[in-house]
């Protein structure tokens, strides 16, 4: 049987990842103009799975407060629009044919405010993957120590570092989602 390895830069790039998927979904909230990065994290339930917006659709900007959705199968139009009005995004689908426009409304105080929740929302989802990676690295140290591969010692060493290593993802995630709350209250 395969002894398991601890690898403390895996762990750090595995948290690293949980930042850019972060960065990613705050880049999609909205501070004022269309963007098509606005409507790619919304999934679609098609064809029996769920599938990202530009699987199934294009999405263009005609003008700056507008986005268009030109969805590829006119049976999936109903399931794509649902999918945007369920979305935390508060857009509102007018559908012409297989073309959904989405109005993007000014942004005032309430607004603000709501995106901010969805922006903290997604900073906790990235906090609860870094602490899963957290998890997964304390387990496999257990799992060496208990086996007799490593001493008491060196098990307590590495999940401190491997403690250190979670406590300065959290702190980028933290620090990352302040700058885009800042972003989005600017008037």
């Amino acid at each position: 049987m395969a002894v398991p390895t601890f690898d403390l830069s895996d762990l750090k790039r595995r948290m690293q990842g949980a930042i850019a998927s972060l960065k990613h979904d705050l880049g999609s909230l909205r501070t004022g103009r269309a963007s098509p990065s606005l409507v790619e994290p919304i999934h679609i339930d098609a064809y029996g799975q769920s599938l990202p917006m530009n699987q199934v659709a294009t999405v263009s900007v005609p003008e700056p407060r507008l986005l268009s959705v030109q969805v590829w199968d006119r049976g999936m139009v109903s399931a794509v629009e649902k999918a945007i009005r369920e979305s935390d995004l508060g857009l509102n689908p007018q559908t012409e044919g297989q073309v959904i426009r989405l109005r993007i409304p000014e942004m005032n105080e309430q607004r603000r405010k709501e995106m901010v929740k969805v922006a903290h929302k997604y900073a906790e989802e990235a906090r609860v993957a870094v602490r899963h990676v957290r998890r997964d690295g304390l387990d496999v140290l257990k799992k060496l120590q208990k086996d007799g591969h490593i001493g008491e010692d060196d098990e307590k060493r590495q999940s401190a570092d491997v403690q250190k290593a979670t406590d300065e993802a959290v702190s980028e995630v933290d620090s990352v989602v302040s700058a885009k709350e800042k972003e989005i209250m600017q008037v």
